[in-house]
């Protein structure tokens, strides 16, 4: 339709990169082009971390359970939900914060993710691919004392950059008839649909590792969200002042 939905629908995570280097520059651009995603109340409660340090580089790929690409991606950020600089911003101006709301942790949460995605596109319209990273919080205590990171801040994924060294198809998603409700939630008909979208991903999967893997979408989420799913989270995010109330 256009060039920017051109580029939404093309999106691809990737995760080999070449040698090629992406300047400070660059990165400072596409920064400042998360930043000016929406944000809740005018909170600005992302907080990005370049990881420059080798060292602390293989660490996360530790962290994230083995993801080579996190210590080998020309860049690695961490993108934090951060309400210390709002606790301060109330400090300057001699009130206290009132903080552990769940709204408050909701709020920097989905600031995060709206950033990320400003980032993410303005990255790939440059030539760039990414893949982001939510296994650096399987160990999250690790990558939140690796960074420093105080009370009130949370790292919610990670993100490579770099200029890409694969071409991978992109993967199907859901059909917007699944996604899109009119007035209410009906979902009467979404099984057939679902039926007939399994299909595609099996295909995708199919063609994507040569036949090596053939997988539905509803056979993956079946065998995913009958485990249990990081319950380190929830005391983690008390101990750092969230999810208090």
């Amino acid at each position: 339709m256009n060039a920017v939905i051109d580029l939404l629908n093309s999106h691809r995570s990737i995760r080999k990169f070449t040698d090629q280097p992406i300047t400070q520059e660059i990165i400072n651009t596409l920064v400042q082009a998360g930043q000016s995603a929406a944000t809740s109340s005018f909170i600005q409660a992302c907080t990005v971390v370049q990881v420059n340090d080798q060292s602390k580089r293989e660490q996360l790929v530790e962290c994230s359970g083995g993801q080579a690409y996190v210590g080998e991606a020309p860049v690695f950020l961490v993108l934090c939900a951060d309400m210390q600089r709002n606790k301060l911003a109330c400090e300057m101006n001699d009130a206290a914060i009132n903080s552990g709301f769940t709204e408050q942790f909701i709020t920097a949460t989905v600031d995060v993710g709206l950033f990320a995605q400003n980032l993410t596109v303005a990255a790939e319209s440059l030539g760039l691919g990414a893949v982001y990273i939510g296994g650096i919080r399987n160990q999250i205590a690790r990558v939140s004392e690796l960074l420093d990171l105080p009370e009130l801040v949370y790292p919610v994924f990670g993100l490579c950059l770099g200029y890409p060294d694969q071409n991978p198809e992109v993967k199907p998603r859901l059909p917007v008839d699944v996604v899109l409700k009119q007035d209410s939630y009906n979902d009467s008909s979404d099984q057939a649909t679902i039926t007939e979208y399994d299909k595609l991903v099996s295909d995708y999967y199919r063609t994507r590792t040569g036949g090596n893997k053939e997988m539905t979408w509803s056979e993956q989420m079946s065998g995913m969200l009958v485990k249990e799913a990081r319950p380190h989270m929830l005391p983690f995010l008390k101990d750092k002042g969230f999810l208090l109330k």
